[in-house]
């Protein structure tokens, strides 16, 4: 059970350090975050404060997060308050819905819990510090049982829902994407999803594998310097420059048909493909490329743990689990790939094998007549230029 600020000791995590910022108000992180500038103080309302949001957060560097809600509420132990705090960055979590009626822009201090605009206290809440986030995840792992029964409730459910389509394939769309017999790398903003793909920059040179951008992993596919071949999604997170690259663009829609990002894909010009399925728009991706024939299906970014599956804070997510079972031998997972060959190697070593590799040419030049000649007239050189400095000093 996560305490209260009233069952806490009094003014938990407060540091005594005033923070001030331009306050910025969004009800969704992600959206929030593509308008923050340094120093500004970000207003969300975010249960369980997820670390794709956090690391987001922490890209942009705001002065301090303002959360009505819990960061950390005790369902799971999630790690974005943590990355937060250990980022320098002020949070203050449970301050209620009041402070989602902060006017955009407004000049915001932040003292101990309490936030403050002139002279009017407008909300208090906790102030989190290393210890209280500690605290939080401790208890939380007390959740992670119940949670743990509802993830296999609802893996049961989407299985019951889903069946035709994750045996048979039933419902997959046509496209014109060639997938048969290629590899796929699919990328989600997920979790290392840029450090991994800048360690695949070999392999995709090598490869040439269909590039698949789920929603903004497309943006991240552009900006890594290569354009996506297809783009599957609900359209909520990914740039209008990424839709108009010429991509295949395949909306995920729900159950019923309703594919609420149809009409933005529309506006720009395009006609997508509509895939209606349960699952999430990372699941659909893989049962299309899986579908379609691909030999090898790279994953960059998508979501492996339990904890991460909390993360993403659905239900539907259970949908995942049951994906992977079915593309089976065919996914590579490249999460974490930049930490496994994170270099290692000090400059002190670079030099000293540097200066190997330049001993064993000379030896290996000695060695031969030619090289012996070579050496010779170096050394006719550089005796004849100390000869000339050494005359005109003298001189």
């Amino acid at each position: 059970m996560i305490l209260r600020k009233s069952e806490r000791a009094p003014d938990a995590g407060d540091d005594g350090t005033d923070v001030t910022g331009p306050a910025r108000v969004g009800t969704r992180t992600k959206d929030l975050t593509k308008r923050l500038r340094p120093g500004d103080v970000a207003v969300i309302d975010h249960v369980d404060i997820d670390r794709v949001a956090a690391d987001a957060l922490v890209a942009v560097g705001p002065a301090a997060v303002l959360n009505a809600a819990r960061s950390t509420s005790g369902r799971y132990p999630n790690a974005g308050p943590g990355i937060l705090i250990e980022a320098g960055i002020t949070l203050v979590d449970d301050l209620g819905p009041a402070v989602m009626s902060l006017p955009e822009g407004a000049a915001v201090r932040i003292d101990g819990g309490t936030v403050r605009v002139g002279g009017t206290t407008v909300a208090e809440g906790i102030r989190q510090s290393p210890e209280t986030v500690a605290a939080d995840l401790i208890a939380a792992r007390e959740g992670l049982s119940e949670e743990i029964e509802n993830f296999a409730e609802n893996t049961m459910t989407y299985l019951r829902r889903e069946r035709d389509l994750l045996l048979d394939g039933v419902g997959v769309p046509d496209v014109r994407t060639q997938f048969d017999g290629r590899h796929v790398l699919i990328v989600v903003r997920g979790y290392h999803y840029r450090e991994d793909l800048a360690m695949l920059r070999s392999y995709i040179t090598e490869n040439r594998p269909v590039l698949v951008g789920v929603d903004g992993g497309a943006d991240a596919i552009i900006d890594a310097g290569w354009k996506p071949d297809m783009i599957v999604g609900d359209m909520d997170s990914v740039s209008d420059r990424a839709l108009s690259s010429g991509a295949e663009i395949v909306v995920h829609a729900y159950r019923d048909g309703n594919a609420p990002g149809l009409d933005r894909v529309e506006a720009l010009g395009v006609q997508p493909v509509v895939f209606p399925a349960t699952g999430t728009s990372e699941d659909i991706a893989m049962l299309l490329a899986d579908d379609k024939g691909a030999e090898l299906i790279v994953a960059v970014g998508t979501h492996a743990t339990l904890v991460e599956f909390l993360d993403k804070g659905r239900a539907g997510m259970a949908s995942t689990f049951l994906t992977r079972l079915r593309v089976g031998g065919k996914l590579v997972d490249a999460k974490g790939v930049s930490r496994l060959y994170r270099t290692r190697i000090s400059n002190l070593q670079l030099t000293l094998l540097s200066l190997a590799g330049v001993a064993a040419v000379v030896a290996a030049l000695w060695s031969t007549a030619a090289g012996q000649t070579l050496f010779g007239l170096i050394g006719a050189r550089i005796d004849d230029l100390v000869s000339w400095v050494g005359s005109l000093f003298g001189g």
